[in-house]
């Protein structure tokens, strides 16, 4: 199934997972700040929902997909794991992650570690459950991430994707578009100093297959079990699958 390409610069010669991993190179210094900023704080409240969907399988392997500074990779240590891997193509937001996880002296459980979700370093049936938050609508070939991912989860481990929606209902559809169109460039631009990163945003998210649409790539790669969940009136889902 052939998706929009959404890139951040549109650069002639370069491909999408390049520019994307140039734009969070670029805002690496400011990321944590500006996410949780232009949040309101609410992402926090969606990836312990998203963690709390793993708690039934008790996964002691857990790998985090587009982890960025690892806040994912955090979040996952309510599971009580033995080992988390964070990958990602930034090497940016990785000096940043390694050294909040050195400051919060839990760079012993949770690795972060340059790689690609197209070719993930590690073998069949690894992990024990596999988390994404909002990295998916930014891999450059979506089926070939996602095939990859449901490769080093084990049979009957569990993936856990949080990503963005378009809220369908009045106001928060309204508000959010607002929000979205206006005030996340305005302010990302202003304090990331690229003033691409933040319109790149809200237009990935448009382009990004959500709801049944991305339920049906689950299921017709292999994943069973799909299912979704839109939180704080559908500003974002929360799917999960088991391979």
């Amino acid at each position: 199934m052939e998706q929009k390409i959404v890139k951040p610069y549109y650069s002639e010669d370069k491909s999408k997972k390049e520019e994307v991993a140039e734009m969070f190179n670029n805002i690496s210094v400011n990321y944590d700040f500006l996410n949780h900023f232009l949040s309101l704080g609410i992402d926090h409240i969606w990836r312990r929902k998203a963690i709390r969907q793993l708690k039934e399988i008790e996964p002691k392997k857990i790998l985090d997909i587009a982890t960025g500074t690892g806040d994912f990779a955090i979040a996952a240590l309510k599971l009580n794991p033995t080992e988390i891997v964070g990958l990602d193509i930034s090497s940016g937001m990785l000096e940043v992650g390694k050294k909040k996880m050195i400051h919060k002296k839990i760079d012993h459980i949770i690795n972060m570690q340059l790689g690609d979700s197209e070719s993930i370093p590690f073998e069949t049936d690894y992990f024990d459950a596999l988390t994404v938050g909002f990295g998916v609508r930014n891999f450059e070939n979506l089926e070939k991430g996602l095939t990859e991912m449901l490769r080093v989860v084990r049979k009957d481990g569990k993936i856990v994707i949080l990503e963005f929606s378009k809220p369908k209902y009045f106001p928060i559809k309204q508000l959010f578009t607002f929000y979205s169109k206006y005030f996340i460039p305005f302010f990302g631009k202003r304090i990331s100093k690229d003033a691409k990163a933040y319109s790149y945003l809200p237009e990935s998210v448009a382009a990004f297959p959500e709801g049944k649409g991305f339920e049906d790539i689950l299921r017709s790669l292999g994943y069973r079990e799909v299912k979704s969940k839109l939180v704080s009136g559908g500003i974002a889902s929360i799917y999960s699958g088991i391979k």
